[in-house]
Protein backbone atom coordinates (compact mmCIF):
# COMPACT_ATOMS: atom_id res chain seq x y z
CA UNK A 1 0.00 0.00 0.00
CA UNK A 2 2.89 2.27 1.10
CA UNK A 3 4.84 1.69 -2.56
CA UNK A 4 0.93 2.19 -4.35
CA UNK A 5 0.92 5.45 -2.57
CA UNK A 6 4.66 6.74 -3.11
CA UNK A 7 3.82 5.99 -6.60
CA UNK A 8 1.06 8.08 -6.99
CA UNK A 9 2.68 11.21 -5.17
CA UNK A 10 5.68 10.89 -7.89
CA UNK A 11 2.99 10.89 -10.47
CA UNK A 12 1.53 14.17 -8.87
CA UNK A 13 5.03 15.70 -8.40
CA UNK A 14 5.92 14.51 -12.05
CA UNK A 15 2.74 16.16 -13.46
CA UNK A 16 3.82 19.23 -11.83
CA UNK A 17 6.86 19.95 -12.55
CA UNK A 18 5.71 19.01 -16.22
CA UNK A 19 3.60 21.99 -15.61
CA UNK A 20 6.17 24.27 -14.84
CA UNK A 21 7.76 23.54 -17.88
CA UNK A 22 10.65 21.44 -15.96
CA UNK A 23 9.86 17.92 -17.52
CA UNK A 24 10.09 15.57 -15.03
CA UNK A 25 12.03 13.28 -17.13
CA UNK A 26 14.85 15.58 -16.81
CA UNK A 27 15.88 18.78 -16.77
CA UNK A 28 17.80 17.47 -20.99
CA UNK A 29 16.93 14.31 -22.68
CA UNK A 30 18.86 12.18 -20.38
CA UNK A 31 17.95 8.60 -20.26
CA UNK A 32 17.66 7.37 -16.79
CA UNK A 33 17.73 3.74 -18.16
CA UNK A 34 21.19 4.29 -20.34
CA UNK A 35 22.68 5.58 -17.43
CA UNK A 36 21.05 2.74 -14.67
CA UNK A 37 22.39 -0.02 -17.37
CA UNK A 38 26.09 1.44 -17.16
CA UNK A 39 26.08 2.25 -13.72
CA UNK A 40 25.88 -1.68 -13.12
CA UNK A 41 28.34 -2.39 -16.21
CA UNK A 42 30.84 -0.64 -14.16
CA UNK A 43 31.27 -3.53 -11.76
CA UNK A 44 31.99 -5.74 -14.53
CA UNK A 45 35.11 -3.69 -14.75
CA UNK A 46 36.33 -4.08 -11.20
CA UNK A 47 36.18 -8.07 -10.98
CA UNK A 48 39.18 -10.03 -9.74
CA UNK A 49 39.09 -13.82 -10.36
CA UNK A 50 38.13 -16.07 -13.07
CA UNK A 51 35.79 -13.85 -15.62
CA UNK A 52 32.90 -15.85 -16.99
CA UNK A 53 32.03 -16.37 -20.87
CA UNK A 54 29.37 -13.15 -20.57
CA UNK A 55 31.80 -10.61 -19.13
CA UNK A 56 30.77 -7.36 -21.40
CA UNK A 57 33.84 -5.40 -20.62
CA UNK A 58 36.39 -7.36 -22.28
CA UNK A 59 39.13 -5.54 -21.91
CA UNK A 60 39.62 -7.24 -19.09
CA UNK A 61 41.13 -10.79 -18.34
CA UNK A 62 41.75 -13.24 -15.15
CA UNK A 63 43.32 -12.13 -12.20
CA UNK A 64 43.89 -12.91 -8.49
CA UNK A 65 43.55 -16.21 -9.68
CA UNK A 66 45.53 -17.73 -6.53
CA UNK A 67 44.16 -15.18 -4.00
CA UNK A 68 44.26 -17.06 -0.57
CA UNK A 69 46.61 -19.62 -1.13
CA UNK A 70 49.25 -17.68 1.01
CA UNK A 71 47.03 -18.84 4.34
CA UNK A 72 45.69 -22.02 2.30
CA UNK A 73 41.99 -20.59 1.67
CA UNK A 74 39.93 -20.04 -1.38
CA UNK A 75 39.76 -16.34 -1.73
CA UNK A 76 39.67 -15.89 -5.35
CA UNK A 77 37.13 -13.53 -6.57
CA UNK A 78 35.08 -10.13 -5.08
CA UNK A 79 35.88 -6.38 -5.93
CA UNK A 80 38.76 -4.44 -6.33
CA UNK A 81 37.47 -1.43 -4.48
CA UNK A 82 38.79 1.42 -6.96
CA UNK A 83 41.69 2.31 -9.04
CA UNK A 84 44.30 0.04 -7.52
CA UNK A 85 44.17 -4.29 -7.55
CA UNK A 86 43.36 -4.65 -3.44
CA UNK A 87 40.21 -6.26 -2.21
CA UNK A 88 39.23 -4.24 1.08
CA UNK A 89 37.21 -5.67 3.02
CA UNK A 90 34.82 -2.73 4.18
CA UNK A 91 34.31 -1.13 1.42
CA UNK A 92 33.41 -4.02 -0.68
CA UNK A 93 30.88 -5.25 2.01
CA UNK A 94 29.57 -1.67 2.06
CA UNK A 95 29.23 -1.65 -1.47
CA UNK A 96 27.63 -5.32 -1.35
CA UNK A 97 24.73 -3.78 1.46
CA UNK A 98 24.22 -0.42 -0.82
CA UNK A 99 23.82 -2.68 -4.07
CA UNK A 100 21.29 -4.57 -2.33
CA UNK A 101 19.41 -2.01 -0.75
CA UNK A 102 19.00 -0.59 -4.02
CA UNK A 103 17.76 -3.54 -5.53
CA UNK A 104 15.12 -4.17 -2.30
CA UNK A 105 13.75 -0.48 -2.46
CA UNK A 106 14.08 -0.19 -6.30
CA UNK A 107 14.54 -3.10 -8.12
CA UNK A 108 11.08 -2.61 -9.26
CA UNK A 109 11.81 0.18 -11.77
CA UNK A 110 15.08 -1.71 -12.94
CA UNK A 111 13.03 -3.73 -15.55
CA UNK A 112 15.38 -5.81 -17.55
CA UNK A 113 18.60 -4.58 -15.83
CA UNK A 114 17.02 -6.35 -12.51
CA UNK A 115 19.53 -9.66 -13.68
CA UNK A 116 22.76 -7.81 -14.15
CA UNK A 117 22.13 -6.17 -10.71
CA UNK A 118 21.63 -9.37 -9.04
CA UNK A 119 24.60 -11.01 -11.06
CA UNK A 120 27.00 -7.76 -9.60
CA UNK A 121 25.56 -8.52 -5.67
CA UNK A 122 25.97 -12.40 -5.94
CA UNK A 123 29.74 -11.33 -7.52
CA UNK A 124 30.45 -9.76 -4.34
CA UNK A 125 28.53 -11.86 -1.50
CA UNK A 126 30.09 -15.22 -2.98
CA UNK A 127 33.33 -13.92 -2.23
CA UNK A 128 31.91 -12.32 1.67
CA UNK A 129 30.65 -16.01 1.73
CA UNK A 130 33.96 -17.49 0.97
CA UNK A 131 35.31 -14.84 3.53
CA UNK A 132 33.28 -15.84 6.37
CA UNK A 133 33.47 -19.46 6.14
CA UNK A 134 36.97 -20.69 5.14
CA UNK A 135 38.00 -20.52 8.90
CA UNK A 136 36.13 -20.83 11.89
CA UNK A 137 36.64 -17.49 14.22
CA UNK A 138 37.64 -16.17 11.17
CA UNK A 139 36.86 -13.57 8.98
CA UNK A 140 38.78 -12.39 6.16
CA UNK A 141 39.09 -8.98 4.98
CA UNK A 142 41.77 -8.01 2.61
CA UNK A 143 43.60 -9.58 -0.01
CA UNK A 144 46.54 -7.29 -1.29
CA UNK A 145 49.05 -5.42 0.50
CA UNK A 146 48.22 -1.34 -0.39
CA UNK A 147 51.52 0.10 0.47
CA UNK A 148 53.06 -2.42 -1.98
CA UNK A 149 50.40 -2.31 -4.64
CA UNK A 150 50.44 1.41 -4.78
CA UNK A 151 54.52 1.37 -5.58
CA UNK A 152 53.30 0.11 -8.87
CA UNK A 153 51.08 0.73 -11.64
CA UNK A 154 50.15 -2.43 -12.64
CA UNK A 155 47.06 -3.82 -15.03
CA UNK A 156 45.38 -6.50 -12.84
CA UNK A 157 45.89 -9.24 -15.12
CA UNK A 158 49.64 -8.80 -14.32
CA UNK A 159 50.04 -8.42 -10.54
CA UNK A 160 53.05 -9.57 -8.93
CA UNK A 161 52.22 -7.44 -6.05
CA UNK A 162 52.07 -9.86 -2.27
CA UNK A 163 48.80 -10.78 -2.22
CA UNK A 164 48.71 -11.02 1.41
CA UNK A 165 45.88 -12.13 3.43
CA UNK A 166 44.60 -10.13 6.49
CA UNK A 167 41.90 -11.39 8.82
CA UNK A 168 40.14 -10.50 12.03
CA UNK A 169 40.10 -13.18 14.67
CA UNK A 170 38.64 -13.64 18.33
CA UNK A 171 42.09 -12.56 19.07
CA UNK A 172 42.37 -9.46 16.87
CA UNK A 173 38.98 -8.32 16.26
CA UNK A 174 37.73 -6.31 13.93
CA UNK A 175 33.57 -5.52 14.97
CA UNK A 176 33.30 -3.16 12.00
CA UNK A 177 34.30 -5.03 9.18
CA UNK A 178 32.50 -7.77 10.32
CA UNK A 179 29.22 -5.79 11.08
CA UNK A 180 29.13 -4.15 7.82
CA UNK A 181 30.22 -8.40 6.41
CA UNK A 182 26.71 -9.10 8.14
CA UNK A 183 24.63 -6.30 6.75
CA UNK A 184 25.87 -7.12 3.04
CA UNK A 185 24.77 -10.46 3.83
CA UNK A 186 21.18 -10.17 5.75
CA UNK A 187 20.87 -7.37 3.13
CA UNK A 188 21.62 -9.79 0.41
CA UNK A 189 19.27 -12.43 1.69
CA UNK A 190 16.11 -10.01 1.38
CA UNK A 191 17.40 -9.77 -2.58
CA UNK A 192 17.91 -13.38 -3.14
CA UNK A 193 14.82 -14.88 -0.99
CA UNK A 194 12.54 -15.70 -3.93
CA UNK A 195 14.52 -15.92 -6.79
CA UNK A 196 17.22 -18.10 -5.00
CA UNK A 197 15.75 -19.50 -1.15
CA UNK A 198 18.42 -21.87 -0.73
CA UNK A 199 21.42 -19.36 -1.58
CA UNK A 200 19.10 -16.46 0.18
CA UNK A 201 18.85 -19.19 3.14
CA UNK A 202 23.06 -19.89 3.20
CA UNK A 203 23.78 -15.62 3.40
CA UNK A 204 21.17 -15.11 6.27
CA UNK A 205 22.77 -18.15 8.38
CA UNK A 206 26.36 -16.67 7.66
CA UNK A 207 25.14 -12.96 8.46
CA UNK A 208 23.62 -14.35 11.60
CA UNK A 209 26.93 -16.16 13.09
CA UNK A 210 29.43 -13.46 11.75
CA UNK A 211 27.12 -10.63 13.72
CA UNK A 212 27.76 -12.51 16.80
CA UNK A 213 31.08 -13.17 16.19
CA UNK A 214 31.34 -8.91 15.75
CA UNK A 215 29.64 -8.26 18.68
CA UNK A 216 30.81 -10.83 20.43
CA UNK A 217 34.83 -10.10 20.29
CA UNK A 218 34.39 -6.10 19.93
CA UNK A 219 37.34 -4.22 18.36
CA UNK A 220 38.11 -2.15 15.61
CA UNK A 221 40.04 -3.84 12.70
CA UNK A 222 41.91 -0.75 11.96
CA UNK A 223 43.79 -1.47 15.99
CA UNK A 224 44.29 -5.19 14.68
CA UNK A 225 45.97 -4.73 11.36
CA UNK A 226 46.76 -1.02 11.67
CA UNK A 227 48.74 -0.04 8.59
CA UNK A 228 47.50 -1.98 6.13
CA UNK A 229 44.30 -0.79 6.50
CA UNK A 230 45.19 2.47 7.96
CA UNK A 231 44.97 5.61 6.20
CA UNK A 232 43.24 3.90 3.04
CA UNK A 233 40.30 2.47 5.05
CA UNK A 234 40.32 3.56 8.68
CA UNK A 235 37.50 3.16 10.66
CA UNK A 236 37.38 6.57 11.38
CA UNK A 237 33.75 6.77 13.18
CA UNK A 238 34.60 3.15 15.25
CA UNK A 239 32.86 0.26 15.41
CA UNK A 240 29.96 0.72 17.04
CA UNK A 241 28.02 2.55 14.18
CA UNK A 242 27.89 -0.98 11.86
CA UNK A 243 27.11 -3.25 15.38
CA UNK A 244 23.51 -0.87 14.90
CA UNK A 245 23.81 -1.12 11.21
CA UNK A 246 24.27 -4.66 11.24
CA UNK A 247 21.49 -5.67 13.53
CA UNK A 248 19.28 -3.53 11.72
CA UNK A 249 19.73 -4.86 8.95
CA UNK A 250 19.36 -8.47 10.16
CA UNK A 251 16.11 -7.35 12.10
CA UNK A 252 14.82 -6.28 8.47
CA UNK A 253 15.47 -9.72 7.05
CA UNK A 254 13.96 -11.53 10.02
CA UNK A 255 11.63 -9.84 11.70
CA UNK A 256 13.24 -11.55 14.59
CA UNK A 257 12.34 -9.88 18.28
CA UNK A 258 16.11 -10.64 19.27
CA UNK A 259 17.40 -8.37 17.05
CA UNK A 260 14.32 -5.16 18.29
CA UNK A 261 15.77 -5.79 22.13
CA UNK A 262 19.68 -5.76 20.40
CA UNK A 263 18.88 -2.43 18.99
CA UNK A 264 16.42 -0.81 21.69
CA UNK A 265 19.80 -2.08 24.55
CA UNK A 266 22.07 -1.40 22.36
CA UNK A 267 21.21 1.79 20.45
CA UNK A 268 22.17 4.14 22.96
CA UNK A 269 25.49 3.66 23.29
CA UNK A 270 25.72 3.13 19.35
CA UNK A 271 24.73 6.57 18.28
CA UNK A 272 20.93 6.57 18.23
CA UNK A 273 21.34 9.65 20.85
CA UNK A 274 22.79 11.84 18.31
CA UNK A 275 22.32 13.55 14.53
CA UNK A 276 24.95 12.39 12.61
CA UNK A 277 24.93 14.16 8.95
CA UNK A 278 27.43 11.84 6.70
CA UNK A 279 26.66 8.29 5.55
CA UNK A 280 29.61 6.46 3.49
CA UNK A 281 31.52 3.36 3.79
CA UNK A 282 33.04 4.42 7.50
CA UNK A 283 29.67 6.05 9.17
CA UNK A 284 26.77 4.45 8.87
CA UNK A 285 24.58 6.46 11.58
CA UNK A 286 22.99 8.49 8.93
CA UNK A 287 21.63 4.83 6.96
CA UNK A 288 21.04 3.09 10.01
CA UNK A 289 18.17 5.97 11.03
CA UNK A 290 16.64 5.97 7.38
CA UNK A 291 16.35 2.07 7.48
CA UNK A 292 15.11 2.03 10.89
CA UNK A 293 12.90 4.46 10.61
CA UNK A 294 10.65 2.40 8.05
CA UNK A 295 8.75 0.45 10.66
CA UNK A 296 7.95 3.55 12.49
CA UNK A 297 6.72 4.85 9.28
CA UNK A 298 4.82 2.22 7.55
CA UNK A 299 4.40 -0.11 10.82
CA UNK A 300 3.86 2.01 13.91
CA UNK A 301 6.97 0.54 15.66
CA UNK A 302 6.92 2.73 18.39
CA UNK A 303 10.75 1.54 19.32
CA UNK A 304 11.66 3.11 16.05
CA UNK A 305 10.09 6.48 16.48
CA UNK A 306 13.50 8.28 17.87
CA UNK A 307 15.30 7.36 14.54
CA UNK A 308 12.39 8.93 12.53
CA UNK A 309 12.99 11.97 14.43
CA UNK A 310 16.71 12.39 14.08
CA UNK A 311 15.72 10.66 10.10
CA UNK A 312 14.50 14.38 9.72
CA UNK A 313 16.76 16.27 11.53
CA UNK A 314 19.14 14.81 8.90
CA UNK A 315 16.89 16.18 6.13
CA UNK A 316 16.29 18.80 7.60
CA UNK A 317 20.22 19.62 6.99
CA UNK A 318 20.43 19.04 3.52
CA UNK A 319 17.02 21.41 2.24
CA UNK A 320 18.44 24.72 1.90
CA UNK A 321 15.71 27.69 3.40
CA UNK A 322 14.85 24.81 6.17
CA UNK A 323 15.38 24.76 9.99
CA UNK A 324 18.59 22.76 10.47
CA UNK A 325 20.27 23.46 7.30
CA UNK A 326 23.69 23.00 7.58
CA UNK A 327 25.18 21.25 4.16
CA UNK A 328 27.56 22.75 1.83
CA UNK A 329 26.03 23.51 -1.87
CA UNK A 330 28.58 24.19 -4.62
CA UNK A 331 27.65 27.41 -6.73
CA UNK A 332 26.38 25.23 -9.03
CA UNK A 333 24.26 23.24 -6.57
CA UNK A 334 26.04 20.11 -5.80
CA UNK A 335 26.60 18.81 -2.23
CA UNK A 336 30.00 19.13 -0.94
CA UNK A 337 31.13 16.82 1.53
CA UNK A 338 35.25 16.37 1.13
CA UNK A 339 37.84 17.46 -1.15
CA UNK A 340 38.47 13.28 -2.10
CA UNK A 341 36.42 11.43 -3.92
CA UNK A 342 33.21 13.63 -3.06
CA UNK A 343 31.02 11.92 -5.16
CA UNK A 344 30.29 9.22 -2.79
CA UNK A 345 28.84 11.25 -0.50
CA UNK A 346 26.49 12.95 -3.07
CA UNK A 347 25.29 9.35 -4.01
CA UNK A 348 24.52 7.88 -0.38
CA UNK A 349 22.72 10.91 -0.01
CA UNK A 350 20.83 10.72 -3.06
CA UNK A 351 19.98 7.24 -2.01
CA UNK A 352 18.75 8.15 1.55
CA UNK A 353 17.03 11.14 0.17
CA UNK A 354 14.77 8.91 -2.52
CA UNK A 355 14.42 5.82 0.18
CA UNK A 356 13.07 8.45 2.59
CA UNK A 357 11.07 9.81 0.33
CA UNK A 358 9.03 6.20 -0.25
CA UNK A 359 8.80 5.53 3.64
CA UNK A 360 7.17 8.55 4.46
CA UNK A 361 4.64 8.68 1.63
CA UNK A 362 2.20 10.92 2.36
CA UNK A 363 3.75 12.14 5.38
CA UNK A 364 5.76 14.96 5.96
CA UNK A 365 9.29 15.88 7.78
CA UNK A 366 9.31 18.72 10.29
CA UNK A 367 12.08 21.48 10.38
CA UNK A 368 10.97 23.58 13.12
CA UNK A 369 7.71 25.18 11.72
CA UNK A 370 7.37 24.42 8.02
CA UNK A 371 7.10 21.12 6.31
CA UNK A 372 8.94 19.07 3.68
CA UNK A 373 6.83 16.85 1.38
CA UNK A 374 8.19 13.72 -0.02
CA UNK A 375 8.18 15.68 -3.24
CA UNK A 376 10.64 17.87 -2.02
CA UNK A 377 13.11 15.41 -1.25
CA UNK A 378 12.88 13.65 -4.51
CA UNK A 379 13.63 17.00 -6.39
CA UNK A 380 16.40 17.55 -4.04
CA UNK A 381 17.78 14.36 -4.97
CA UNK A 382 17.51 15.13 -8.93
CA UNK A 383 19.23 17.93 -8.53
CA UNK A 384 22.36 15.48 -7.63
CA UNK A 385 21.66 13.05 -10.04
CA UNK A 386 21.35 15.35 -12.90
CA UNK A 387 24.24 17.00 -11.89
CA UNK A 388 26.50 13.87 -11.82
CA UNK A 389 25.00 13.24 -15.46
CA UNK A 390 25.88 16.52 -16.89
CA UNK A 391 23.40 19.05 -15.82
CA UNK A 392 26.30 21.41 -14.43
CA UNK A 393 28.93 23.80 -14.86
CA UNK A 394 30.94 22.16 -16.60
CA UNK A 395 28.48 20.04 -18.71
CA UNK A 396 30.71 17.35 -18.00
CA UNK A 397 28.88 14.15 -16.89
CA UNK A 398 31.01 12.60 -14.27
CA UNK A 399 29.84 9.24 -15.21
CA UNK A 400 32.45 7.45 -17.52
CA UNK A 401 30.68 6.87 -20.91
CA UNK A 402 27.89 8.70 -20.35
CA UNK A 403 27.03 11.71 -22.34
CA UNK A 404 29.09 13.49 -25.11
CA UNK A 405 31.55 14.61 -22.42
CA UNK A 406 32.88 12.82 -19.64
CA UNK A 407 36.52 12.26 -17.94
CA UNK A 408 39.17 10.22 -20.02
CA UNK A 409 41.91 9.88 -17.77
CA UNK A 410 40.47 8.44 -14.78
CA UNK A 411 42.69 6.76 -12.13
CA UNK A 412 42.43 3.39 -12.06
CA UNK A 413 45.32 0.87 -13.14
CA UNK A 414 42.79 -1.08 -15.51
CA UNK A 415 41.67 1.35 -17.61
CA UNK A 416 44.50 2.89 -18.38
CA UNK A 417 47.05 0.61 -19.13
CA UNK A 418 47.13 -1.49 -22.73
CA UNK A 419 44.68 -4.40 -21.96
CA UNK A 420 46.17 -7.90 -22.55
CA UNK A 421 44.25 -8.34 -25.79
CA UNK A 422 46.06 -5.33 -27.29
CA UNK A 423 49.48 -5.58 -25.51
CA UNK A 424 49.36 -9.72 -24.76
CA UNK A 425 53.14 -9.59 -22.78
CA UNK A 426 53.83 -8.10 -19.51
CA UNK A 427 53.47 -4.62 -18.06
CA UNK A 428 55.88 -4.82 -14.96
CA UNK A 429 55.40 -2.55 -11.88
CA UNK A 430 57.96 0.38 -13.15
CA UNK A 431 57.10 0.72 -16.87
CA UNK A 432 53.15 0.81 -16.02
CA UNK A 433 53.75 4.72 -14.95
CA UNK A 434 54.34 5.39 -18.38
CA UNK A 435 50.16 5.29 -18.66
CA UNK A 436 50.00 7.02 -15.58
CA UNK A 437 52.12 10.14 -16.53
CA UNK A 438 50.42 9.72 -20.44
CA UNK A 439 48.46 12.48 -21.91
CA UNK A 440 46.63 10.11 -23.73
CA UNK A 441 43.07 9.03 -22.79
CA UNK A 442 42.61 6.04 -21.18
CA UNK A 443 42.82 3.29 -24.09
CA UNK A 444 39.93 1.00 -21.77
CA UNK A 445 36.86 2.62 -21.20
CA UNK A 446 35.32 1.77 -17.92
CA UNK A 447 31.84 2.58 -19.04
CA UNK A 448 29.67 3.71 -15.73
CA UNK A 449 32.75 4.88 -13.58
CA UNK A 450 31.51 7.49 -11.35
CA UNK A 451 34.60 9.26 -10.98
CA UNK A 452 35.44 11.58 -7.46
CA UNK A 453 34.02 14.77 -8.82
CA UNK A 454 34.50 18.33 -8.70
CA UNK A 455 35.67 20.47 -6.35
CA UNK A 456 34.10 22.88 -4.00
CA UNK A 457 33.89 25.52 -6.93
CA UNK A 458 32.52 23.08 -9.90
CA UNK A 459 36.02 22.84 -11.70
CA UNK A 460 37.38 20.05 -12.53
CA UNK A 461 40.57 18.30 -13.60
CA UNK A 462 40.29 15.53 -16.24
CA UNK A 463 44.42 14.23 -14.60
CA UNK A 464 44.91 10.97 -13.94
CA UNK A 465 47.40 12.00 -11.65
CA UNK A 466 44.35 13.99 -9.42
CA UNK A 467 42.71 10.35 -7.81
CA UNK A 468 40.99 12.89 -5.24
CA UNK A 469 38.74 14.00 -8.67
CA UNK A 470 39.26 11.23 -11.02
CA UNK A 471 39.34 8.10 -8.95
CA UNK A 472 36.38 5.71 -9.69
CA UNK A 473 34.98 3.60 -6.50
CA UNK A 474 32.57 0.93 -6.02
CA UNK A 475 30.89 2.75 -3.14
CA UNK A 476 30.40 5.79 -5.06
CA UNK A 477 28.15 3.53 -8.11
CA UNK A 478 26.72 1.20 -5.57
CA UNK A 479 23.45 3.53 -4.51
CA UNK A 480 23.82 5.48 -7.48
CA UNK A 481 22.45 1.80 -8.88
CA UNK A 482 19.09 2.49 -6.80
CA UNK A 483 18.83 6.37 -7.15
CA UNK A 484 19.16 5.78 -11.27
CA UNK A 485 16.38 3.09 -11.09
CA UNK A 486 13.97 5.00 -8.97
CA UNK A 487 14.22 8.15 -12.19
CA UNK A 488 14.13 5.51 -14.78
CA UNK A 489 11.01 4.20 -13.13
CA UNK A 490 9.11 7.32 -12.54
CA UNK A 491 10.27 9.78 -15.29
CA UNK A 492 7.58 9.43 -18.02
CA UNK A 493 4.17 9.66 -16.17
CA UNK A 494 1.59 8.36 -17.98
Amino acid sequence: MAATRFSLTMQILCLTLFSLGLFCNALTSRDYSDALAKSILFFEGQRSGRLPSNQRLNWRGNSGLSDGASSHVDLVGGYYDAGDNVKFGLPMAFTMTMLAWSVIEFGSSMQSQIGDAKTALRWGTDYLLKAATATPGTLYVQVGDPNMDHKCWERPEDMDTPRNVYKVSTQNPGSDVAAETAAALAAASIVFKESDPSYSAKLLQTAKKVFEFADKYRGSYSDSLNSVVCPFYCSYSGYQDELLWGASWLHRATQDNSYLSYIQSNGHTMGSDNDDFSFSWDDKRAGTKVLLSKDFLEKSVSEFQLYKSHSDNYICSLIPGSSGFQTQYTPGGLLYKASGSNLQYVTTTSFLLLTYAKYLGTQGVTCGSSTITAETLVTQAKKQVDYILGDNPTKMSYMVGFGDRFPQHIHHRGSSVPSVHAHPDKITCNNGFQYLYSSSPNPNVLVGAIVGGPDSRDNFADDRNNYQQSEPATYINAPFVGALAFFSGNSNPK
